[in-house]
């Protein structure tokens, strides 16, 4: 199995949602975050899509790739996971190295915040991802679905009725 960026993510905000998510469960579809996520993606930048492309590479897929400046864009509703976003745009940039497209950079922008952040990739993280490729094809290839992680920290996940049925005050 490829290692894509929403993998990488997962793996940041919930091991169990990672091991849901790549053994064929997906809740996505019928998540109104998802979907507003996906609006916004689609409507903040209308014109976005004539200067940049879409890069499909090894698993990955880059929505808007600047092949002249060599910059990922990646679009996110919130800053809430911005760890794992930073990691997942990491990985981008890892992968685009591994093909021979050295020296890109990315931009995290958050549209509603009016926030732009940079991401680049350090000789640290590359073996950081290196690590965290194997520790995510141990999770997916695990006979068992991981733990839940805190009630809490499910508020706002596509997961949280599959994960939690049955319990009260969810």
């Amino acid at each position: 199995m490829r290692i894509t960026g929403t993998h990488f993510n997962y793996y940041i905000i919930c091991q169990r949602k990672l091991w849901l998510f790549a053994n064929g469960i997906t809740m996505e579809n019928t998540s109104d975050l998802v979907y507003e996520g996906k609006l916004l993606h689609e409507t903040s930048y209308p014109r976005r899509s004539e200067k940049y492309r879409e890069v499909e590479l090894d698993g990955i897929k880059i929505d808007y790739f600047d092949p002249k400046n060599k910059v990922v864009h990646e679009i996110k509703k919130s800053d809430k996971h911005e760890d794992a976003h930073e990691w997942q745009v990491k990985y981008y940039l890892f992968v685009l190295e591994q093909n021979g497209i050295e020296g890109a950079t990315g931009l995290l922008e958050y549209p509603r915040l009016h926030k732009t952040d940079e991401v680049l990739l350090a000789d640290p993280d590359r073996e950081i991802i290196r690590e965290m490729v194997v520790n995510i094809g141990k999770i997916i290839q695990q006979e068992h679905c991981p733990e839940r992680i805190p009630k809490s920290r499910c508020k706002h996940c596509s997961y949280l009725d599959f994960c939690w049925s049955g319990e009260e005050n969810i």
